[in-house]
């Protein structure tokens, strides 16, 4: 898809020559931004939802085994959303040889507005969830509270992921690391 579209981008940069806000001196290596689909969009959601609910549900379960009340059981859970996500990214850029110092730096441009926004629809569904903060591991209104929020927040942050992939950021940075 990348070769495409820079060889789309190769056809058409005479016919935008004219163009002051075209100019395409001296940018090395020029990539063409992508195409957004919803496709694309829903496999990068699906992918901070991954992260997302390992480090919701993990912080759930390491919270309440030790006795922590809703506000640092939250905490937790956010940062360990945060870490799992940035860690998958991670993982996918490192293992395309580039330093980690790189990767890390990819991972925080393309998973944290989709995180962000994934912990805040999630958590904020849990808030108003009427009981949905008292419950237990081992009560069904944790589990299906839970699965509401992450599938809420899901819809909510694919449109956010469409518009950013579409305007080169976010997931379409990791892209270029795929070959």
């Amino acid at each position: 898809m990348r070769h495409e579209a820079h060889a789309e981008h190769g056809r058409h940069e005479h016919q935008h020559t004219d163009h002051g806000h075209h100019e395409h001196h001296g940018h090395q290596g020029h990539h063409h931004t992508p195409a957004a689909s919803w496709s694309m969009a829903a496999q990068a959601t699906l992918h901070c939802l991954t992260g997302c609910a390992i480090g919701e549900v993990l912080g759930m379960i390491l919270g309440t085994a030790l006795g922590w009340g809703n506000l640092p059981t939250m905490v937790l859970a956010i940062v360990l959303a945060f870490f799992f996500g940035y860690s998958l990214t991670l993982r996918g850029v490192l293992r395309a040889g580039v330093d980690f110092r790189t990767a890390f730096r990819v991972a925080l441009a393309a998973d944290t507005l989709s995180i962000a926004v994934m912990e805040l629809i999630d958590n904020g569904v849990i808030l108003i969830w009427p009981s949905a903060m008292d419950a237990m591991l081992s009560d069904a209104l944790f589990w299906i509270s839970l699965a509401v929020s992450l599938a809420i927040a899901f819809l909510v942050t694919t449109p956010v992921n469409k518009w950013t992939i579409g305007r080169g950021k976010g997931h379409a940075v990791v892209h270029q690391y795929h070959h």
